[in-house]
């Protein structure tokens, strides 16, 4: 029962990172079927991305305050209903517009299956193993979107890229329904001026990076503000600050910040060198990625039960030495040099972030009591969402346009090298905020 209720939580998460990537491969397609520009295609994978990260606060609130379960069902509702009308797009506009109605429900969906997960194995060590396998299924979603996404193209058109997310959505509701039990609702208010300004702070922020506007920075620092002011005058409100203030959970998050700022900015890059340095076809690049995406879905569940064992300090602290090593392999990358010099990048990186994930998910929501588990994990997502649409814009505008080959390596160079520094401090971050061995002593004295 609880495997079935843990496998039905993956899915959700799958499809949540499958629509991160997938269509990327379908641009060009989708592009020549609506007559799209290239800003136009921009938004479309943008605008998925923005919304997810402006609204996971606000879904892991409503999640504790409704009850997770029906959050989820609902998340899974409006992700179906948004797929299909993805798939049924006839302008760029309404594509957009429905990608951004993905975004909503996947923000309603992500931290939802974290906090089901925390009331299906309320032990610690079990909870462990079980974010490992949630971590492990849920990398899958990063090689096989772009390998899902090309075949589904070459074969039969953008549009099944999208409608394949409706009978696998119509399952896991099927499946969520019948597994998990109705939980107990929280009494209390939603805190509408809160999830507002979260919304607004953080969509904004994004959006003012990977558009380069200063007036919407602006913006977002006013909102940020803003939501400080409003919470922490609130009687109810969506994000205890005190919360936010434990070193622990402070210190998760920043990490998983990182870890997906140096990660999905990776991606992007590494995907750029292989396609347009080295001339390899989209799916050939999605295969040379593999290298990266395997290990990462391989070793999430070993690394699981190692931080039952040994808590979540050491595996955080080698997965981000391993990160940093992986980065600075990138100096030997060159206009001339091959997938050769490429691959310990990949492969290593992979291993590093495999080891990372369920160990700082794990400390991330380790402290969070049982009424906030939704908050909590909404924090670390939208930690590493926001982080991630960061990494990507960073990465893009260091390294610059693949075409000119000598100064987009010379930005891979400039990147590994600021990647491993950031890595290098994080785990010295880690080292002091996340627990170690003692952490499920420490946890009981919490009780």
């Amino acid at each position: 029962m609880r495997s079935a209720i843990l496998f039905t939580m993956c899915a959700g998460m799958f499809l949540v990172q499958l629509d991160v990537t997938v269509v990327n491969v379908a641009l060009p397609a989708l592009g020549n079927g609506l007559h799209a520009d290239l800003p136009q295609l921009q938004w479309v994978v943008v605008g998925y991305s923005v919304v997810l990260a402006a609204f996971l606060l606000t879904g892991g609130a409503l999640g504790d305050l409704l009850g997770h379960r029906g959050v989820v069902l609902a998340g899974l509702a409006v992700f179906g209903v948004a797929s299909a009308a993805c798939g049924l797009a006839q302008s760029a506009g309404w594509l957009v517009g429905a990608r951004a109605v993905q975004g909503a429900g996947a923000a309603l969906l992500l931290p939802g299956t974290i906090a089901v997960l925390t009331g299906t194995f309320p032990d610690r060590v079990e909870r462990a193993r079980a974010l490992g396998i949630w971590a492990g299924i849920s990398a899958l979603a990063l090689p096989a979107g772009p390998l899902l996404g090309g075949f589904l193209v070459s074969a039969a058109g953008w549009r099944p890229v999208f409608w394949l997310n409706v009978p696998i959505v119509a399952a896991a509701i099927v499946a969520t329904r019948r597994l998990v039990p109705p939980d107990v609702r929280r009494p209390g208010r939603v805190d509408l001026p809160g999830a507002a300004a979260a919304a607004l702070a953080l969509g904004s922020g994004v959006y003012a990076v990977i558009a380069g506007t200063p007036s919407v920075a602006l913006l977002a620092g006013a909102a940020a503000v803003a939501f400080v002011v409003v919470e922490h005058r609130s009687a109810e409100p969506m994000l205890p600050l005190s919360l936010v203030r434990a070193w622990q959970t402070a210190g998760a998050n920043l990490v998983s910040a990182a870890m997906n700022f140096v990660g999905l900015g990776s991606v992007l890059v590494c995907t750029l060198y292989l396609q347009d340095v080295l001339g390899a076809s989209p799916i050939a690049a999605a295969v040379a990625l593999l290298p990266m995406f395997l290990p990462l879905a391989l070793v999430s569940p070993v690394a699981g039960r190692l931080t039952a064992r040994f808590g979540p300090r050491p595996l955080v602290v080698a997965g981000l030495g391993l990160g940093a090593v992986a980065m600075l392999n990138l100096l030997r990358v060159g206009t001339t040099t091959g997938y050769r010099e490429l691959l310990p990048t990949l492969l290593v990186l992979g291993v590093g972030m495999g080891v990372l994930t369920p160990a700082v998910v794990t400390a991330a929501v380790a402290d969070a009591p049982g009424s906030a588990a939704g908050v909590a994990s909404g924090v670390n997502n939208t930690a590493r969402q926001a982080g991630g649409a960061l990494g990507v814009a960073v990465f893009g505008v260091v390294a610059g346009e693949p075409a000119a080959h000598e100064r987009f390596v010379h930005g891979l160079h400039l990147l590994g090298i600021a990647s491993a520094g950031l890595w290098v401090v994080a785990a010295i971050l880690a080292a002091v905020t996340v627990p170690g061995r003692g952490w499920r002593k420490a946890a009981c004295a919490l009780k």
